[in-house]
């Protein structure tokens, strides 16, 4: 797999990873020995950068990465912190940093985080000198080597790539998601700053594979937050009405070349995009996993399918998300 570099870190990884938040909690269960197949089919396809989170199962997922970075050695683990706290600027403090990256390192097992998150906190915290300085001393100390957030506007993506210490921005960039294509990604690689694309399949919307009669687990955040009930709606279906989703899908398809799957395209369609260090679909058996995993081996999609996303954005997308976001 093609390797590129992640941001400020000074690592290399293969530009297809794997997001954990499946294999944790609020997609349906998942079985903890699929979810450790799931884990080993993607590092046996080439994947070496895995995405996770504290607050994926209350620990979960982190747990279920430690079992296999125990036995792969070589991997970049990345997870995020501070959603486990009522969303408020004054629980972002360094005491808190300690024990937050304290838990996930006793959870996944390792003596510093190679990659820590700041998950998608209150606004006012991308403001904050104290905040930064404060991720600066967990450098120092040796919790973790590198520090990054999780974003969900370009706005706080630009402010946090101004942050001299900032290594990683993740963001939400799907065919769903365009916005951040028009300053994000340039002011990105001009600072030297890694972009981890998540929600790359608008939470398997992108897949291809449901339709107007799909129903989804109780537990499952497509059933549960589709309005933000319980966190920003652009999480779910890229925060797409999921009609609209549908029939945009429908226009995509006689995009898609051949050869690959919907899933594949678009995910092949991020991995063009330049600025881009690496695109974490998740997965919740092997055969995604190794599906996802698959889409590095295509070639760079035509221009001219390019600017057939852009249209179906423009027309069907566009007037939903594009001043949210």
């Amino acid at each position: 797999m093609d390797k590129r570099e992640l941001g400020r870190t000074g690592r290399h990884i293969g530009v297809v990873g794997l997001g954990a938040w499946q294999l944790g909690a609020d997609w349906g269960e998942v079985g903890e020995d699929e979810a450790l197949a799931t884990l080993g089919a993607a590092v046996d396809a080439g994947v070496t950068f895995v995405d996770t989170a504290d607050v994926y199962g209350d620990g979960r997922s982190e747990q279920l990465v430690a079992r296999l970075i125990k036995d792969r050695p070589g991997l970049t683990v990345a997870t995020k912190m501070g959603r486990r706290v009522a969303q408020e600027p004054s629980a972002y403090t360094l005491d808190n940093f300690r024990a937050w990256t304290d838990r996930s390192r006793a959870n996944l097992g390792v003596d510093t985080l190679d990659l820590v998150q700041l998950h998608c906190p209150p606004t006012p915290v991308y403001s904050s000198d104290e905040v930064f300085d404060a991720l600066d001393t967990l450098v120092q100390e040796g919790r973790v080597a590198s520090y990054g957030v999780s974003v969900e506007t370009c706005a706080e993506a630009l402010t946090a790539i101004a942050r001299p210490g900032v290594a990683t921005v993740q963001i939400i960039l799907n065919a769903f998601r365009l916005k951040p294509l028009e300053k994000v990604l340039t002011a990105a690689v001009e600072a030297g700053v890694g972009i981890i694309a998540r929600v790359p399949l608008a939470s398997g919307l992108l897949s291809g594979k449901y339709d107007e009669s799909t129903v989804f687990a109780a537990d499952d955040h497509r059933t549960y937050n589709r309005h933000g009930e319980s966190f920003d709606v652009g999480e779910t279906f890229s925060g797409v009405d999921f009609a609209t989703g549908l029939e945009a899908v429908r226009r995509l398809a006689p995009l898609v070349p051949p050869g690959m799957t919907m899933a594949q395209f678009a995910l092949r369609w991020i991995i063009d995009q330049p600025g881009v260090s690496v695109v974490i679909p998740g997965a919740r058996n092997p055969e995604q996993a190794r599906a996802n995993a698959a889409a590095a081996e295509a070639g760079p999609l035509p221009e001219a399918t390019l600017r057939g996303v852009r249209e179906i954005y423009d027309e069907l997308i566009r007037p939903q998300v594009h001043d949210r976001w």
